[in-house]
């Protein structure tokens, strides 16, 4: 490129795009061509649907058979879908629902159960060796602070300090007998306890579970009982949170 034409692109106006004139600041920031270009896009696309929608119900044939008629009808041109269930009566539906509410309810006290049993047998001593706390000791000066000596004090090896759990004063190792064990015996002790704890982690997860299905059943039949006034949805229900409704005070008789 030449110098001229350098010369000039440098030299050329720069078009800024208008602004809104002050007088009409209370009508908002000035729309613009590519804004325009987007509202008009999706416009055309709102009216090709609502023509496509149009000629289909149009072209429709009425006395045509589709397998949704079957669970669906229109009453004074509303909508209404169908019980899919009509071999069975509202008590019926109701009893059904209250066993399953049962049934998840004995499956979650057997997980409680094999839970807490799990735990005592495990003693869970790594969760507790892992957890952070403090022992706070009292000494008589700064001599005695500076000469501390914690296995002294605890009256055990120095090795079995970071032990919070079952650890054996220095009288009572002299009269534990030693066992020795291989590599082997090692590695196969350390993979069941994983493996314990592994099961024990998913014991809890699906006592969660349970606890969460239950918690949702109960809400949905006590929804589906007539009330004077309806509940109000304070939270919605998730994988990990059953919904949560807020229902107002009714006067018992």
């Amino acid at each position: 490129m030449s110098s001229w034409k350098k010369a000039a692109k440098t030299n050329q106006k720069v078009h800024r795009e208008r602004a809104q004139p002050a007088a009409r600041e209370h009508l908002g920031l000035l729309e613009k061509k590519k804004d325009y270009k987007l509202r008009a896009k999706d416009q055309h696309q709102k009216d090709a649907t609502l023509k496509l929608l149009r000629k289909r119900a149009l072209n429709k044939n009425p006395d045509e058979f589709y397998h949704h008629m079957i669970n669906a009808k229109t009453e004074q041109g509303e909508h209404h879908e169908l019980d899919k269930d009509h071999s069975h009566s509202k008590e019926q539906i109701k009893l059904m629902q209250t066993q399953d509410i049962k049934y998840l309810s004995m499956k979650r006290t057997m997980e409680a159960n094999k839970i807490q049993r799990m735990q005592s047998r495990l003693h869970m001593t790594d969760v507790v060796n892992e957890t952070p706390n403090k022992h706070i000791f009292f000494v008589e000066d700064d001599q005695e602070a500076a000469q501390f000596d914690l296995a002294n004090r605890l009256d055990t090896h120095p090795d079995l300090i970071g032990r919070r759990t079952n650890r054996p004063r220095l009288q009572d190792l002299e009269k534990l007998p030693l066992a020795t064990a291989s590599p082997e015996d090692i590695e196969r002790i350390n993979y069941e306890r994983e493996k314990s704890y592994g099961e024990l982690k998913r014991r809890i997860e699906r006592e969660k579970e349970l606890t969460i299905a239950q918690k949702t059943l109960e809400i949905r039949r006590v929804l589906k009982e007539k009330r004077a006034l309806k509940p109000k949805r304070v939270l919605k229900g998730t994988a990990n949170r059953a919904p949560v409704f807020k229902f107002k005070f009714e006067r018992k008789r």
